[in-house]
């Protein structure tokens, strides 16, 4: 450490650097379970407060990070993942500032926050985080700057003039910036791996147990916005299809174990169609959503025999999706044995007495459309809907059907299908979202997570599969507790704030559009409008050369002009001599200091203190140890005072 570096930090600047630290936090706080997050934010200001009477001796130090980085791996429950190593990394940043001491570890601390927000990034692309990271950015900044004023032995230059230089500099790197943005080649997978999160998103799944949708039905974040194009349909038609579960083992059902494609003529479609276009928020899985049901696939989407669609990648990001979908006039009107072996299948030593319920009304209704009828009427006299339910003991349907009749979607799907399959009917669980928002400020709809959804489908000759939403048969007098009631008591003042929540859903869509939505088809029609359409990899990599360095260029010409700017000291001086220079006093290029007083003070009337001020500037600026704090002050404070005109000087 140099004795410089050893300088200790003044009250003002451990502030500035604490403040700066804190707000680089702040974002990726906001991205981390709140447990943890309140846990780190109370030990960050815990260490700070302490840290700021006396120093911690080292095994204190040592010990209470090493504590706390156990306690947020226990968290985890000991997953390593994304999100765990961003929570490690605020824990360290919370224990850094208990060895802020000298300048050195200021500007140890100020780097070291940087990284909390660029792992921000890794957990959420949103505004917000943007925002708040550029923010930490430029307080870093402003803070580097006060410490090379102290360290200089300078008076601090003001925040305001701090934060100027500041704003200079990210404007110097944005031109740089917007071209990798506008023209890095768009990459179908990422240049490095990078790690999953150790914690599970809520959203759609590959299966569906007991209590597991409790969280989704909690969760009132986006899952996806929908834009159509032409005609709507209802809300009451709006199923956005998902995960089709066939194998159940009495607690969870799966996806079937065989998937073949669509056939040509599995579906035909009645009117009328939808065109539209989806944005899918980022779920971690390869699962699509869409209405029911599509006409076509978009290119690289998947879709199996009973129209599960996979994306031909993770949706770790953004998506977007056109497509078109009809309601289905006829599915499946031909189904093979295998299959409808599959749709029958229910385990032989559960729910005894939905079983012989199902007999019962299979030898009384031998019709099964009348079957269903039967069951829904059922449902619609008897059961009420609620989500405060128990978790289910060993016979779950038949607990659901004959003891609470009372539920959410999970429990009426699942029971209603196995019921179906115990009297004969082939039938399955398909999962996905239903309804949607439309957005009044937005010509979208907003589908939430909350807004999960399973229903039954069951097999009628002739028709094949035929939508069945047991749920949706519960009279509305006997629903105890919506989702919306939730949502509204979760939010102050319930739906009174709902157009402020739409207007910032709708800002958010518009950065998922012009941010994060920017993939390789916009990059595309954004060539087009240049007159670059056929522009391939390496010509889009050529024209990103060529912008970068004409960014490059300009910046080092700007910096090669402001170089001998860039001293604070020496900025004021300059601005002295062009105080003088309006006076024809100017000093020439080749002119030292001592000799430009010389020459122009018998023609100022204040010649004694712009000499005083001179020998102040030599000293300062040429001196081996230079201790003048006030001296740019008094420069930028100076104004001449002319003896007679300048044109008698020059002779």
């Amino acid at each position: 450490m140099t004795a410089r570096s050893g300088h200790p930090l003044d009250v003002a600047g451990r502030r500035r650097v604490l403040l700066a630290a804190a707000v680089c936090l702040l974002p990726l706080l906001l991205q981390l379970p709140p447990t943890v997050a309140i846990v780190v934010a109370a030990v960050g200001a815990l260490v700070v407060s302490v840290s700021g009477r006396r120093m911690l001796p080292g095994w204190l130090r040592g010990g209470a990070a090493l504590a706390l980085l156990a306690w947020v791996l226990a968290q985890a429950g000991g997953a390593i993942g994304r999100d765990t190593g961003c929570a490690l990394l605020a824990a360290m940043l919370a224990v850094k500032p208990s060895e802020l001491r000298t300048l050195r570890d200021a500007r140890s601390l100020l780097g070291f926050a940087l990284f909390a927000p660029f792992a921000t990034f890794l957990l959420d692309q949103g505004p917000l985080s943007l925002a708040l990271g550029l923010a930490g950015a430029l307080l870093v900044v402003v803070a580097l700057l006060g410490l090379s004023d102290a360290e200089s032995g300078l008076a601090p230059g003001g925040a305001r003039r701090q934060l100027g230089t500041a704003l200079r500099l990210v404007a110097l790197g944005l031109p740089l910036a917007l071209a990798v943005f506008w023209l890095f080649p768009r990459l179908s997978t990422p240049l490095w791996g990078v790690p999953e999160r150790s914690s599970a998103t809520p959203g759609l799944s590959d299966e569906m147990g007991a209590g597991q949708w409790l969280d989704l039905l909690a969760d009132d974040s986006p899952a996806l916005r929908a834009t159509f194009a032409g005609p709507e349909p209802a809300v009451s038609q709006m199923y956005w299809r998902g995960p089709t579960l066939t194998d159940y083992d009495g607690r969870t059902w799966t996806m079937a174990r065989r998937q073949p494609p669509p056939a040509p003529d599995l579906v035909a479609h009645a009117a009328p169609a939808w065109d539209y276009e989806v944005v899918i928020e980022p779920t971690g899985r390869d699962l699509l959503v869409a209405l029911d049901l599509p006409t076509a696939l978009p290119d690289g989407v998947r879709g199996g025999r009973d129209y599960t669609l996979r994306s031909p990648r993770r949706l770790d990001s953004v998506s977007r999706w056109r497509l078109r979908s009809a309601p289905p006039l006829r599915f499946e009107t031909d189904l093979p044995d295998t299959f409808r072996a599959d749709a029958l299948r229910v385990p032989a030593a559960l729910n005894p007495r939905t079983r012989a319920l199902a007999r019962q009304w299979r030898a009384e209704t031998p019709d099964d459309a009348a079957l269903v009828a039967r069951a829904l009427a059922w449902i619609e006299r008897d059961f009420a809907y609620t989500l405060d339910t128990p978790l289910p003991g060993r016979h779950a349907v038949d607990e659901f059907l004959f003891d609470r009749q009372a539920g959410f979607c999970e429990h009426f799907s699942s029971a209603f299908t196995v019921l179906m399959r115990e009297a004969g009917i082939p039938a399955r669980v398909v999962t996905g979202y239903v309804g949607g928002r439309r957005n009044a400020y937005g010509d979208y709809w907003l589908v939430r997570r909350m807004d999960a959804h399973a229903w039954s489908e069951v097999w009628l000759e002739g028709r094949g599969w035929v939508r069945v939403d047991p749920t949706a048969a519960v009279a509305p007098e006997r629903i105890y507790d919506t989702l919306e009631d939730r949502l509204a008591a979760g939010r102050p003042g319930g739906a009174r704030f709902a157009p402020i929540f739409d207007l910032g859903d709708w800002a958010r869509r518009g950065w998922n559009d012009f941010v994060l939505g920017f993939d390789a088809n916009r990059q595309q029609a954004m060539l087009e409008r240049l007159g670059l359409a056929r522009l391939g990899a390496a010509g889009l990599v050529a024209l990103l050369a060529v912008a970068a360095l004409l960014a490059l260029g300009g910046m080092l010409w700007l910096i090669a002009r402001s170089d001998r700017e860039t001293d604070p000291l020496l900025r004021a001086w300059h601005r002295l001599g062009r105080r003088y220079a309006r006076l024809g006093l100017a000093r020439l290029p080749h002119e030292p200091a001592s000799a430009w007083i010389v020459r122009i003070g018998p023609a100022t009337g204040d010649s004694a203190a712009l000499a005083a001020l001179t020998r102040r500037f030599v000293a300062a600026r040429y001196a081996p140890d230079p201790a003048d704090p006030t001296l740019a002050r008094d420069l930028r404070a100076h104004r001449p005072t002319a003896a007679r005109a300048a044109k008698e000087t020059s002779r």
